[in-house]
């Protein structure tokens, strides 16, 4: 069972959608970068898009817990773990939290399909 609402996730779905539809947003496949500060350098250039404003506010609105699920829920997705290895997933997740959770996330240009995929492995959906 989730913590973080499905409807929270969803929203994320959303914004990740909208921002990575956008042309002039152009993320690595295999970054350059193996220590994470790609994500951070990258998305400096878009520190003032309304989409990425919304996605970071909701994701610094979840307490950090949740905001591990939401992590998690990416790898689950993303295939990086089985559903009976989501605790092994949380621990991962609990274990690498930072405060830059949401330039993580919205650094993945696939994030809202492999989100969707994590909830789908709870039975749960997003609405079209």
């Amino acid at each position: 069972m989730l913590n973080v609402s499905s409807e929270n996730v969803c929203r994320l779905v959303y914004l990740a959608r909208e921002f990575h539809a956008q042309e002039q947003v152009s993320i690595p496949e295999d970054p350059d970068n193996p220590s994470g500060d790609w994500a951070v350098q990258i998305l400096a250039s878009h520190a003032e898009d309304e989409s990425f404003q919304v996605f970071k506010a909701i994701v610094e609105d979840l307490e950090p817990d949740q905001q591990q699920e939401v992590v998690a829920l990416l790898w689950l997705g993303r295939g990086d773990y089985s559903k009976e290895e989501w605790r092994d997933a949380l621990q991962l997740a609990a274990d690498s939290w930072n405060t830059r959770t949401a330039e993580y996330l919205i650094a993945h240009p696939l994030l809202a399909d492999y989100l969707e995929q994590g909830l789908e492995l709870f039975d749960l959906r997003c609405e079209e």
